[in-house]
């Protein structure tokens, strides 16, 4: 099966999500997200790319990355590789971690970024992990809110949406306002 070419130029931002293989869990204990972070810092630092947002689910991860010079590609193909490596390392395996090549999903449309970090950081509610996304600890949602000091990410470009001057408190309900609409489609 052929696979659809990824649109990319310098500046092109992403929707990711990759999704470990036969949805297993890529995620077994803290040391694994700790691990995953790491690498992913490193790459983003390495190709000079921006992320946005994310979120580290046991079975799949979702980031919003905006690349420099460099292809998602070969941004995903780094952070996959290195992970792959120390998770079969640990757990004494062998072969794919990830089912196939992650989605990517273009984002030309500016509003599009803020839904789709919106749909990101409410990824544990709708798994029913938590009640509220600021009480999921692998997302970036407590950096948006001010919970926690903003490291890895970039909020600046989703913040700048809300014109007043409590961006972040209006960031959080503008997201959980989504918790309300996805109580109502599950009824």
């Amino acid at each position: 099966m052929v696979r659809k070419k990824l649109v990319w130029y310098p500046g092109a931002i992403y929707h990711i999500t990759n999704r470990g293989n036969h949805r297993n869990d890529i995620f077994r204990d803290g040391e694994d997200y700790l691990v995953y972070l790491t690498i992913l810092k490193e790459a983003l630092e390495r190709y000079k790319a921006i992320l946005y947002c994310y979120c580290l689910m046991t079975n799949h991860v979702h980031l919003i990355i905006e690349t420099s010079d460099v292809t998602i590609s070969e941004i995903m193909r780094r952070i996959n590789l290195f992970y792959t490596k120390y998770f079969n390392n640990k757990y004494n395996l062998i072969g794919h971690l990830f089912q196939g090549r992650y989605f990517a999903e273009l984002i030309e449309e500016d509003k599009y970024i803020l839904e789709a970090s919106r749909y990101i950081h409410l990824n544990p509610v709708r798994a029913r992990m938590v009640r509220n996304p600021e009480d999921y600890e692998w997302s970036s949602y407590g950096m948006y809110i001010g919970n926690i000091d903003e490291k890895i990410i970039l909020s600046k470009k989703i913040l700048a949406y809300f014109k007043e001057e409590d961006k972040r408190k209006l960031y959080k309900v503008f997201v959980e306002s989504g918790i309300k609409i996805h109580e109502e489609e599950v009824i």
